[in-house]
């Protein structure tokens, strides 16, 4: 227990600085882009180089790069991300409205995405150059060869339009109704999902291939155990830890994955308020989704780190 309170201790003291450095990179980059806050703040509205004058010195805007820099600082520190020009409002409460639609849209896709690749590695490993695992393999090279947004167009177009099974677009809470948030999100999640899950088929069938050859299972089978016991028990927990490096990876493929995907079925997440943002010339909301999805792939890798210490006891060993 010690050894995992000293790992764990490492990983947060390494966000530390990684953290830091996300908010640098996100800032030099919105400060050199061609965003002007005082020109959208005045969009349509025509102002006078006087007025912009004044709007960027009473905002900080004229200040030296690095007092405007630790001036940004401290307002994450409390949780401030700026004002939106357009709506004049807080982005913090607009990137709180979109976050769970996002989070909701990108855990579905994950949960797919790995109860598919378990079933679809396992079965294609345990039948392997057998006719289960040749049509496994062909289904996950086509699936690895598919774009998500590719996937989301022919869903809407057979089974939305053409079928009528799905909405072709929109969102339901689930606080209203679970069966209508499923139905809503069913597709949106099946796009998002399938690339990763057909890519981490083939990793989970050549993680278990390799666990299937080794000594200790046909000693473990030829000792009377049954197949399912030792695969479920032992193959599975020994494959695992090189798919679980790749999911983590695969994290940020969901999360830029959700931007396209929710603007496709118009899902009013946070890939959709950015889009709107660059489109309105919105800085600050650009700034603000930025950084929240950027902060959300580093949590997500942390809990991955936590799960190797789970499934890896030689990690543990070796702290």
């Amino acid at each position: 227990m010690a050894a995992v309170l000293r790992i764990l201790a490492r990983r947060v003291l390494l966000l530390v600085p990684l953290m830091l450095g996300i908010v640098l990179f996100v800032f030099l980059v919105m400060r050199f882009s061609d965003a002007d806050p005082a020109s959208a703040f005045f969009q349509g509205a025509n102002p006078t180089p006087r007025q912009l004058h004044d709007f960027r010195e009473e905002h900080g805007l004229l200040d030296p790069l690095p007092v405007r820099y630790a001036a940004f600082l401290g307002d994450l520190l409390h949780g401030d991300l700026g004002t939106s020009a357009l709506t004049r409002g807080e982005v913090a409460d607009q990137v709180l409205t979109a976050l769970p639609l996002t989070v909701q849209l990108t855990f579905l896709g994950l949960g797919i995405a790995v109860v598919l690749s378990l079933a679809g590695g396992v079965t294609a490993a345990i039948y392997r150059d057998r006719l289960p695992d040749q049509i496994i393999r062909v289904a996950s090279l086509t699936g690895v060869a598919a774009p998500g947004f590719w996937l989301a167009l022919l869903m809407i177009q057979y089974l939305a339009v053409g079928l009528g099974w799905f909405p072709a677009g929109g969102y339901i809470n689930p606080r209203d109704s679970v069966t209508g948030w499923l139905w809503t999100m069913t597709l949106p999640a099946l796009a998002l999902s399938l690339p990763v899950a057909a890519q981490l088929t083939r990793i989970v069938r050549t993680a278990v291939i390799e666990e299937l050859d080794k000594d200790y299972v046909r000693t473990a089978i030829g000792s009377g155990l049954p197949p399912r016991v030792v695969v479920g028990r032992n193959v599975l927990r020994n494959a695992l830890i090189n798919p679980l490096t790749v999911l983590g990876l695969r994290v940020g493929y969901l999360l830029g994955g959700a931007v396209v995907i929710e603007t496709i079925f118009a899902l009013p997440g946070m890939g959709k308020l950015m889009i709107d943002a660059v489109k309105n010339g919105d800085p600050a909301v650009v700034q603000g989704v930025v950084l929240t999805t950027a902060v959300g792939f580093v949590v997500v890798n942390l809990v991955i780190d936590i799960l190797h210490l789970l499934v890896n006891p030689r990690l543990r060993d070796a702290a």
